[in-house]
């Protein structure tokens, strides 16, 4: 499920820039980047597509305007992940405090679980609804991780910064995903 994409060479640009970057190669690089940070934003959105392109739209403002500055000390790509990710979780709490405070009772209908997109039911074979039924099964945290080491091809120590946590709770969360996720496709008669 990976797409070939030029993040080395555009990490690569970014470090020998990366004090005084310039704006068309910073434009040029989330360009080379979009199509991982969109699929990264639908999954930090709870596959909802207004909200992820909302939240991508946001990240690359921060990045662009110059309140989030690459500094060369991880991957180009793990640290728009990790931009992502906190601006996604920004968006949440705002929702979730507006919602507290134009109506109380939104807290009971905020836990609710969202159907699956149809347009998710009617694309996807019967074996990428059942993987996605199963990474959906697994706590927030060991989805990140799963999804970011095998879609986003990052290695865990990448993960674990993009997901602004330590080295051994990403450890800790990608081998627990990995049994639960086998464990539950077992279950399904998926065979592994």
């Amino acid at each position: 499920m990976s797409y070939a994409r030029p993040a080395r060479a555009t990490n690569d640009v970014m470090n020998s820039t990366h004090r005084d970057t310039d704006p068309a190669a910073l434009r040029q690089a989330l360009m080379e980047l979009h199509r991982d940070a969109y699929t990264w934003a639908l999954n930090c959105c709870d596959r909802n597509r207004a909200d992820a392109e909302d939240v991508l739209q946001a990240a690359y403002l921060k990045v662009l305007d110059g309140r989030a500055r690459f500094e060369g000390r991880s991957s180009m790509l793990t640290w728009l992940f990790s931009i992502v990710r906190k601006t996604a979780a920004d968006q949440r709490r705002r929702r979730v405090l507006h919602r507290l405070l134009l109506d109380p009772l939104a807290v009971v209908t905020a836990n609710a679980d969202p159907e699956p997109p149809a347009e998710v039911r009617i694309e996807q074979s019967q074996l990428r609804a059942l993987l996605m039924q199963a990474l959906a099964a697994l706590p927030r945290r060991q989805r990140e991780v799963l999804l970011l080491v095998f879609y986003h091809e990052l290695t865990i120590e990448e993960a674990a910064r993009a997901m602004d946590t330590s080295l051994g709770s990403a450890r800790q969360h990608y081998a627990r995903g990995k049994q639960r996720l086998r464990t539950l496709l077992t279950e399904t008669g998926v065979s592994g």
